[in-house]
């Protein structure tokens, strides 16, 4: 029996989300600063003929049928591509909330993507691994190789890795899903469609205060049609506003995530101590994210 390998499939967090415009074919443009948190699902791979998936952890009863899984879609994309390939039995432990604004399920496609390239002896940059990961999502390819990057188009254009201070965060999740059809339609909705506009250059600042004005400068458009549908993430941002040290609180992605910004560890671990002893029934995590 092939020893097990684990990987971790870390929460992505959009600090920032810029609705460009609808394009023809019905998807989106955007453009996000994406980071990733010190923590997130954990998957771990042991090599065989076929490839199954089993599923554990405190948020699994939320994570949707085996079948649907995006780690068995993300397996089967690269099968697909590379002739031979080795597949075998992932399991994961799933603990990020679902249907989040987390990048839940396309961080755990990426984790099964690189254990996978590792026990094939497939680059990172292999443009069939790259092609697999389009094919199961578009969250997927900046979450294959997960350091801050700016997204563009519908997630398949990455800048390359940005060098920025970690910031120490609290995340916060009502417990709430909040479906990004939803919260598209939503955004629909409230505003008139416009053509996408030409790519434009982002520049970020590389030290802590600078990089914080940047973020704090910008906005994540499907915050508020987010709030509309489920007006509780609303509360979680006034809740993290409220609390001592935080310099900014925002929505992650489609929600209902939230993050707040804080100036050390410590801080970020005090709010989360206290904001679990306000609201026992939300989903709150100390982290740093970078």
């Amino acid at each position: 029996m092939a020893a097990a390998r684990a990987e971790a499939a870390p929460a992505k967090v959009n600090l920032t989300l810029r609705v460009i415009g609808r394009r023809a074919d019905g998807y989106h443009d955007i453009e996000s600063l994406v980071v990733f948190a010190a923590l997130g699902d954990t998957l771990t791979f042991t090599a065989g003929r076929n490839l199954a998936l089993a599923v554990r952890g405190p948020t699994a009863s939320a994570a949707g049928a085996i079948a649907d899984n995006l780690v068995l879609k993300a397996g089967l994309a690269l099968a697909d591509r590379v002739a031979g390939i080795k597949l075998g039995r992932f399991v994961l432990s799933k603990r990020l909330p679902v249907a989040a604004g987390v990048g839940g399920g396309s961080t755990d496609a990426a984790a099964a993507l690189r254990l996978l390239a590792r026990a094939n002896r497939i680059a990172l940059d292999d443009p069939r691994l790259r092609a697999a990961a389009r094919a199961t999502g578009a969250d997927v390819p900046v979450c294959l190789d997960p350091r801050p990057r700016v997204m563009r188009g519908i997630g398949e254009v990455l800048s390359a890795p940005l060098d920025l201070p970690r910031l120490a965060a609290v995340l916060v999740n009502p417990g709430v899903a909040v479906p990004t059809r939803d919260v598209f339609a939503q955004l629909r909705a409230g505003r008139s469609d416009r053509a996408p506009s030409g790519k434009t250059k982002v520049t970020i600042p590389p030290d802590r205060l600078g990089y914080v004005a940047y973020i704090v400068g910008q906005a994540n458009d499907l915050e508020p049609p987010a709030v509309a549908l489920q007006p509780v993430i609303a509360e979680v941002l006034d809740a993290l506003r409220a609390l001592p040290g935080c310099s900014l609180a925002r929505m992650s992605g489609s929600g209902a995530t939230c993050f707040g910004l804080f100036g050390s560890g410590r801080a970020a671990a005090t709010a989360a101590t206290a904001l679990r002893q306000q609201h026992a029934g939300w989903w709150v995590r100390a982290t740093t994210l970078g």
